[in-house]
């Protein structure tokens, strides 16, 4: 791979999609090079040539499935979850009593365990009331290769130990090969799978109560990040809560969240 045409792809990416891999050369390459021979380009250029010319987006598509990693796992960061129970939902149950609408967006869904993991939440915390709601959570990602795997929604015996047994028990059953477990319908149901570019703008006609935006932004450099949160925070009813990974920031200088705890954040009622 050249610098010019490093240089090219990494382009490509951050005007289409926001990811940054200007300092990930060698793990473009290795991600690249193989699928390369295998479809009989002699050159990166060859390649992009035929990125960028291929009507239907499915080249394109593949170079993102490629080169964007999705690493997830069930009960990653459970603490958020503990308190969106114990705290956002008792405060949006009460706040929404009348309407019994909550809008929650995942927004880097991988391949489901996050979104799937807020579900549980919601089904747990609502109970029998749930039916009386509409809690269902938009999931999306930038890979369709991922959420393929969400929807699906069929994770190994080692990914599901870890969930508490009776989340195992009730949402999931084991496959007949007693190696892997499928999500339930009912927990299936509760969340809509939907490919989406981060980049874009945002298509919500109603705000958001509570977005997830974890483990997503390290893709990104600060300026790209800034307008992501900025945006964010735009499509978020006031009073909304964002909610991002532990080892991550936002720029509350130039965007007015208040810190509710860190990778906890709160648009002002007011």
């Amino acid at each position: 791979m050249t610098e010019l045409e490093f240089t090219r792809i990494s382009s490509f990416l951050k005007s289409r999609y926001g990811i940054d891999m200007t300092a990930k050369k060698e793990i473009m390459d290795g991600r690249l090079t193989n699928m390369l021979r295998k479809n009989g380009w002699n050159t990166y250029t060859e390649y992009m040539n035929a990125v960028e010319s291929d009507a239907t987006g499915q080249l394109e598509k593949e170079l993102v499935n490629l080169l964007t990693t999705n690493h997830t796992y069930f009960m990653r960061e459970f603490e958020h979850l503990e308190f969106l129970k114990s705290q956002i939902l008792p405060y949006l149950k009460q706040k929404e009593q009348f309407t019994r609408d909550l809008r929650i967006w995942c927004g880097a869904a991988s391949s489901g365990e996050e979104p799937y993991m807020i579900a549980m939440t919601l089904l747990d915390f609502f109970g029998f009331e749930h039916d009386n709601w509409d809690t269902k959570v938009l999931a999306t990602d930038i890979s369709t290769e991922v959420l393929g795997t969400a929807i699906r929604g069929i994770y190994s015996k080692t990914a599901v130990e870890g969930l508490p047994e009776h989340w195992k028990r009730r949402f999931f059953r084991e496959l007949p090969s007693g190696e892997s477990y499928q999500a339930t319908e009912e927990l299936k149901n509760e969340v809509i799978f939907r490919q989406f570019n981060l980049m874009r703008d945002f298509p919500f006609r109603q705000k958001m109560h509570v977005v997830f935006l974890r483990n997503v932004m390290i893709y990104f450099d600060k300026e790209t990040k800034r307008e992501l949160v900025q945006k964010v925070y735009d499509c978020l009813a006031p009073g909304g809560y964002l909610i991002v990974g532990k080892t991550e920031t936002i720029d509350r200088e130039s965007i007015p969240f208040d810190m509710v705890m860190p990778s906890i954040f709160r648009k002002p009622l007011s």
